[in-house]
């Protein structure tokens, strides 16, 4: 016996952790038990919105479905945000994740995301082209399934695996929120300003008043958490026109490796007008944040919100709901777009071309789990929330935008209507490495107002084109171990491909080719221009990736004059 308590004494610790492991299984098991009766089907939900209103959401729609499905009942696992990523990533090696689950949190990075969806999720590729079934009768009946929605199930399809695996059942956006009563009081405007210079206009004059504590009052209630959006919505897209410089492979697009060939090679530099002014404008708003912005988190921002103190602050649908109710009685919430400089603006005139172009894409999705033992089921709920009439009552509950088309709205969300016609920004100075760590630090203290740009400019310039080599040249390396997994990936849609007949093996060499080229063969090519510009330099009198000479003009001028005259 003695013996038995020395051995107690000596692993006191770990008897503590194991008894606690054991009654928390036996808590979760009864509880559980408690909320399927014996014989039903359970399908557990894993999730991370912790949000009252979509665990409400969610609970009304099961009930719903189980008055179609009496035998089903659904199990909600909520986890906070900042643990999803370890628990899902916990739950798919064990086996032991949730029958449906949302995905595509970004606390994992995407390519792991990839790995999960290609070896724990359900591929719904065969039933994109189905009818909803949970649409009878209403003006989708009939249709296929990824015409229902909104962004055509794009946010759904992963290029790489050629494989639809998730079903989106909200849509999400970004705007300004603003107190109207505040407004109204401090500025006697009835709307707030769309337009750049009236709306620093009212952003100053809104700072000249105090409250009755004799406390200033914040035009924008910011934060570290908030910046991200005015910089997308409202800086970046003054860079758009470096694409006409810097897009060596003609994609649309400059990535990171692009813009730094560009300033590498001497095509553009930190004095280019497009990125001068994106911070000239960065300047001017958070001029207008509280002090320390960039210290503050999320929750510090809504409180000066909520407590009356700010004006405007950027975020987007998902705190519609919570702003509103807690706005309720004490002021009226409004919404508006970012305010932008219009086309004969003194500074902004001549790289302002456009409103941020916004790709409609679904959000809260979900995939089906292999482990599931009811994945019909399972796929069965799933259409059910993205019936048009479930789908507009889910989001209803919620305060959400609704994924399918034909469903109505809160008329507060109207102002999130996307802009589908716009321009993007093209200032992609995230190279990795060191570099990233010197822009950081540097670019914090821009934000501060601790040094001016020309002296940002000054320090991290010089840097950038030195070391740049070196993380450029560890991101190719990155790229070709890449290109390793790549060949693995294939090797399998090949052996499909080649085992299959008909019009399945057509379409599985179609994917092959695709996935082949797009993975494989461009990259190495646009990888070898850019080493090539990077020896020998571009030619800075020759015109961009988007211009003709003058010479080929001329050309085309002579053959359009032959062929008018044969004509």
């Amino acid at each position: 016996m003695k013996k038995f308590w020395t051995t107690c004494r000596t692993h006191f610790a770990l008897i503590v952790v194991g008894t606690v492991f054991l009654w928390s299984c036996v808590a979760i098991a009864l509880y559980r038990a408690a909320e399927s009766p014996p014989g039903a089907i359970v399908l557990r939900i894993g999730h991370w919105q912790l949000e009252a209103s979509v665990r409400e959401a969610l609970e009304q729609m099961a009930e719903e479905y189980r008055k179609i499905h009496p035998n089903v009942h659904i199990v909600q696992d909520a986890i906070p945000e900042m643990v999803y990523g370890q628990w899902t990533t916990t739950q798919l090696l064990g086996g032991t994740a949730p029958d449906i689950l949302q995905v595509g949190l970004g606390q994992l990075p995407y390519h792991l995301w990839v790995q999960y969806y290609n070896r724990y999720c359900v591929p719904l590729t065969a039933h994109v082209n189905d009818p909803n079934p949970y649409n009878e009768g209403t003006g989708l009946e009939g249709v296929p399934l990824r015409s229902t929605f909104k962004d055509g199930m794009r946010s759904s399809y992963i290029e790489e695996m050629q494989e639809y695996v998730s079903i989106p059942l909200s849509q999400f956006g970004v705007r300004v929120f603003y107190n109207r009563d505040l407004l109204k009081r401090l500025t006697g405007l009835d709307e707030a300003p769309t337009e750049y210079r009236a709306f620093l206009a009212a952003c100053e004059e809104i700072k000249k008043h105090t409250n009755e504590r004799g406390q200033p009052y914040i035009p924008i209630a910011g934060s570290r958490y908030h910046l991200p959006m005015w910089e997308d919505m409202l800086f970046n897209p003054l860079t758009y026109g470096i694409k006409r410089l810097a897009d060596f492979n003609r994609d649309g697009f400059v990535g990171n490796d692009e813009l730094f060939v560009a300033i590498k090679t001497g095509r553009i530099d930190f004095q280019h007008p497009s990125i001068r002014l994106r911070f000239r404008m960065l300047r001017e708003i958070t001029d207008h944040f509280q002090e320390g912005y960039t210290g503050l988190t999320r929750d510090e921002a809504v409180f000066l919100f909520a407590q009356e103190r700010a004006v405007f602050m950027s975020t987007g649908t998902w705190d519609a709901r919570s702003l509103q109710e807690q706005a309720e009685d004490r002021f009226e919430v409004g919404v508006m777009d970012f305010p932008r400089p219009t086309r004969d603006d003194p500074v902004y005139g001549d790289v302002m071309e456009g409103p941020q172009y916004e790709r409609v894409m679904g959000g809260f999705p979900f995939a089906i789990i292999r482990t599931s033992e009811h994945h019909g089921q399972a796929l069965d709920f799933l259409l059910f929330l993205a019936g048009q009439e479930q789908n507009e009552e889910l989001n209803r509950i919620i305060g959400w935008i609704p994924s399918v088309v034909g469903t109505e709205l809160d008329p507060l969300l109207s102002a999130f209507e996307p802009h589908l016609e716009g321009v993007y920004g093209n200032f992609q100075i995230n190279l990795g490495g060191e570099t990233w760590v010197r822009w950081l630090q540097l670019y914090t203290l821009y934000q501060v107002n601790q040094i001016s740009y020309d002296d940002m400019v000054a320090t991290f310039e010089p840097f950038y084109k030195e070391r740049g080599m070196t993380d450029l040249a560890e991101q190719q390396k990155d790229w070709r171990r890449a290109m390793h997994n790549n060949e693995q990936f294939l090797a399998g849609f090949r052996a499909e491909a080649l085992l299959s007949k008909g019009d399945e093996a057509l379409s599985n060499w179609i994917r092959y080719r695709t996935l082949t080229t797009s993975r494989q063969i461009w990259p190495e090519i646009n990888r070898a221009r850019q080493v090539r510009l990077l020896e020998k330099g571009p030619d800075l009198d020759a015109v961009g990736p988007y211009e003709y000479s003058p010479a080929v003009v001329d050309r085309v001028k002579e053959r359009l004059k032959r062929e008018m005259a044969g004509s």
